[in-house]
This record gives C-alpha cells, sequence and structure tokens, in this order.
C-alpha cells in the first residue's frame, strides 16, 4: 500500500500538476494538504476519473485537507479533537482497508506559528498538544495509525540548508521542536529518518530567491508511525523532481509503503 502525503498549495493551480504526478506515482492513497477550497468547490471529478475516492475537509482560500484513496475507506471524520471552537480546516481521518490489515489514517496541515511570539504560535503549540493527546488515544486502542502531512516542523539541524536563518522561526523554535519530540516519545517512528540518515534532504523550497536552484530546502512534511504500522513499512521517500516540474507547489510529496 503506498500512501503520499503531498502539500499542493491550491487545488487551481495545481490542477494539470497533481494529475501528472498521481499519473506518475500511483499511490494508492494521497493526503492533501493546504487544497484552499471550500468542499463544494474542490475538482474531485479529474481526480475520481483515475479511481480515487475524494473526502475533503476545506475552507475558502486558506488551509483544508483531503483524502483521495483508490482503497476503501471507513469512518471519515473531519477536525482534530479537543477545541470545539477550532474553525480551521486542518485535520482529517479515515481508516483505510490493505488486503490484510485496516491503518488508521490522519491527515494534517499543522499551524505555521509566525510571527513569534504571539497568538498563532500559541495555536501552533496548543495544536500540537491535541495532536498528542489524539496519537495516546489511538495507541490506547492499538490501532496501526499514521500521521502525516505538513508538519511546518524543521526537526534538527540537518533537515534545513541554512538552519542558522531559521534558529528562531516557528518552524525551528526550540518550543516546536520540543513539542515534534513529545509526539515521538510516545513511541512513534518517524518514516523518513527510519531509514534515510544524514543532511541534504527537504521537502520544501520557497519560491522566492531562488530556493529550488540553489537547493536551499527545508524537511518540513512527515509521517510519524505507530509501532505497529511502522512494523509495515518497506520504503519511504522524497519524490523531489516534482519541485522542478511545470507549476509545482512548493513543496514535494513524500511516501511510504506498507506490507499492508
Amino acid at each position: 500500500m503506498k500512501i503520499a502525503t503531498f502539500n499542493i498549495n491550491g487545488i487551481k493551480a495545481r490542477i494539470d500538476a497533481l494529475p501528472r504526478w498521481l499519473d506518475a506515482a500511483q499511490p494508492d492513497v494521497a493526503l492533501l494538504q493546504e487544497i484552499k477550497s471550500v468542499d463544494e468547490n474542490f475538482p474531485a471529478e479529474v481526480l475520481e476519473e483515475r479511481g480515487y475516492n475524494v473526502h475533503t475537509h476545506g475552507q475558502k482560500s486558506f488551509n483544508g485537507v483531503a483524502i483521495l484513496s483508490k482503497l476503501p475507506l471507513e469512518d471519515v471524520t473531519c477536525g482534530l479533537p479537543g477545541d470545539d471552537a477550532d474553525e480551521q480546516a486542518r485535520y482529517i481521518e479515515a481508516t483505510v482497508m490493505g488486503e490484510h490489515t485496516a491503518v488508521r489514517l490522519c491527515g494534517l496541515y499543522l499551524p505555521n506559528g509566525n510571527p513569534v511570539p504571539g497568538p498563532k504560535y500559541d495555536y501552533k503549540l496548543a495544536w500540537m498538544e491535541r495532536l498528542r493527546q489524539r496519537a495516546m488515544t489511538l495507541l490506547a486502542e492499538e490501532t496501526p495509525f499514521l500521521m502525516a502531512g505538513d508538519y511546518n516542523i524543521i526537526p534538527q539541524a540537518e533537515d534545513a540548508k541554512r538552519p542558522d536563518a531559521w534558529r528562531e522561526d516557528a518552524l525551528f523554535r526550540l518550543e516546536s521542536r520540543t513539542a515534534y519530540r513529545r509526539l515521538l516519545n510516545l513511541g512513534l517512528t518517524e518514516a523518513f529518518r527510519a531509514r534515510t540518515h544524514g543532511p541534504g534532504h527537504y521537502s520544501f523550497w520557497d519560491y522566492q530567491a531562488g530556493a529550488w536552484n540553489r537547493d536551499d530546502g527545508i524537511r518540513i512534511d512527515h509521517f510519524l508511525m505507530s509501532p505497529a504500522c511502522a512494523d509495515m513499512m518497506t520504503a519511504c521517500q522524497i519524490d523531489k523532481q516534482v519541485r522542478g516540474e511545470e507549476k509545482p507547489s512548493d513543496h514535494v510529496p513524500v511516501w511510504v509503503d506498507l506490507a499492508a
């Protein structure tokens, strides 16, 4: 089962690029972030033509997440538990049925948090604590699960070409990385680093200042997996080449293969 995460930075802007990548990569499931569309305006038809069931949790002009799946999905839910007043469309869950095992998918678009300090950063840290609580619940249920998406977290210095430039940014501040580490310390596995070590691996390059041409990137798109899910992993890769194609997102897809 090939499961990908991809921040597409606007479905309207990526209406050609997204299907092109789907045709080339052939993921069984794709978790999308920043669709920037209300549900009723999301162009599901072009994806359904490719065999995908489409579920969206949208918001006008901002945020928005989606699940595309060629495999059966059950119990699709929207919104991260823990704050009924939170209206931002950043989280979607579903259970995907593999050949042998069901896996709970948690697709997320974690808040950016800038500027620091301020209410946006407070919201980011509170959101991360809600995510940790959700992971604890799923672990207690012994449900094989993964939490994948744009975390807006640079976990370590090696995950940035120029880490010093990010020291006081919400993506790399100590409080952000500590909150991320608290998630991992529940017993979760970060898929990419479980298989690939060392610097030079990025999933985001800013549109400004020639970042792509200078490979001035950061790695902020992650898969965190429960022990039962991590045991099924056979591969994890970043599709870096997608950033060099026509009208790209500033993110690229990351994917895992599960023997599920």
